[in-house]
């Protein structure tokens, strides 16, 4: 399965750590002073622009919300960073299918819509003080070593920024330190599909998701794909094998969708939420989370059904027999050369002593908080 999907990694990863290079994070509180539309539409092409890591992304939004940023503004930019990266559409394509890549970023801004709406009928200010005054203990969670890496370029056009000698050192640093805040989900979600689609028996899946009533089905799909998510410790681009596996089971349309839109609903990352903001506001992200994610859900199975575009057969994760001389094996072997490229570049520009560095960092903050 790894073998299959290599290349798109990495230039999934690739296209990700130039956009990272690019697109300055300088200032990025100020440019998110409330909940309006233009600051959400900010916050939502900020989050595209950042890395696909769900703890990095976590950990970044309070960074945001704790340098003057709106709380609702520094949520969404967590939202968009795990769900309308490119990597994961270049994976959803691959494993999945187009027309779930295309869902996924069409009910991405809507789940961010609804999300907006909850926060502004229902989040009292006084809660988002005491997430506030939690967030600045600086208690530490996963990942603030990654969240305060800024090596985005400020000079020069696209182009200049992406070929200068500094721009391909902060290409290199962003995808490997991408790829090592990631690799552990990656693997963990390859090994758990792998088990799954080889162990448990389909038998078994359809008659979890209701396969043979199509009404119950539809409806329960989106329901039961978060809370799937949540127990599954998997978040970031490593779910995506796993939504493969319950779309062969059985699982619905929209149900494959918000299994994929709950990765910041994983146990870790609410376990998180509680250090950072308090248990108030865990309780009160979880619940509109969930009810943004059900509901986006919907919203794709409705609309993807209306355009006949829900697929009608259910081969995802189909894999060769075995290693060959074909495409997959080519783009393979020019991606590996690609990835080297860049972790070489990484070493050699001092990636290493930074990494270190921002470990110890970490280590340092954690002690410090713990007293």
């Amino acid at each position: 399965m790894l073998w299959e999907i290599l290349w798109a990694l990495i230039l999934g990863f690739g296209l990700s750590a130039i956009i990272q290079a690019v697109a300055s994070r300088r200032q990025m509180s100020k440019l998110l002073p409330n909940d309006s539309p233009k600051s959400i539409a900010i916050a939502t092409g900020l989050g595209a622009a950042s890395s696909s890591c769900s703890y990095a992304s976590v950990a970044i939004a309070r960074s945001l919300f704790r340098k003057g940023a709106d709380f609702t503004s520094a949520i969404v930019f967590e939202f968009a960073s795990t769900n309308l990266v490119i990597e994961l559409g270049i994976i959803m394509w691959l494993l999945l299918g187009w027309q779930f890549t295309l869902a996924e970023f069409i009910g991405g801004p809507v789940m961010i819509i609804i999300l907006v709406i909850i926060f502004r009928i229902f989040l009292k200010k006084s809660l988002v003080e005491k997430a506030r005054k939690q967030a600045d203990k600086g208690v530490v969670g996963v990942m603030e070593g990654h969240a305060e890496m800024n090596m985005s370029q400020d000079k020069g056009t696209l182009f200049q920024k992406a070929t200068s000698k500094q721009g391909v050192t902060s290409i290199s640093h962003y995808f490997v330190m991408d790829w090592i805040s990631v690799w552990k989900d990656i693997a963990l979600g390859l090994l758990i599909a792998g088990a799954l689609a080889a162990w448990v028996p389909n038998s078994f899946w359809q008659s979890f998701f209701f396969t043979s009533n199509h009404t119950l089905s539809t409806i329960w799909g989106p329901i039961i794909g978060p809370i799937v998510s949540m127990i599954s410790f998997v978040c970031s681009i490593g779910n995506v094998p796993l939504a493969a596996v319950l779309w062969n089971g059985g699982i619905s349309f929209g149900g494959v969708i918000s299994f994929i839109y709950a990765d910041l609903l994983i146990l870790p990352i609410l376990n998180i939420y509680r250090k950072y903001y308090g248990i108030a506001m865990t309780v009160f992200l979880t619940m509109s989370s969930y009810v943004a994610i059900v509901l986006a859900g919907f919203f794709t199975e409705v609309l993807f059904g209306w355009l006949h575009l829900i697929p009608t057969t259910r081969h995802a994760l189909e894999m060769s027999s075995g290693i060959s001389l074909n495409y997959t094996t080519v783009l393979n072997m020019i991606f590996v050369i690609l990835a080297m490229l860049l972790v070489t570049r990484f070493y050699k520009t001092g990636g290493i002593k930074m990494l270190r560095m921002m470990n110890s960092h970490a280590e340092r903050h954690h002690e410090h908080s713990g007293r």
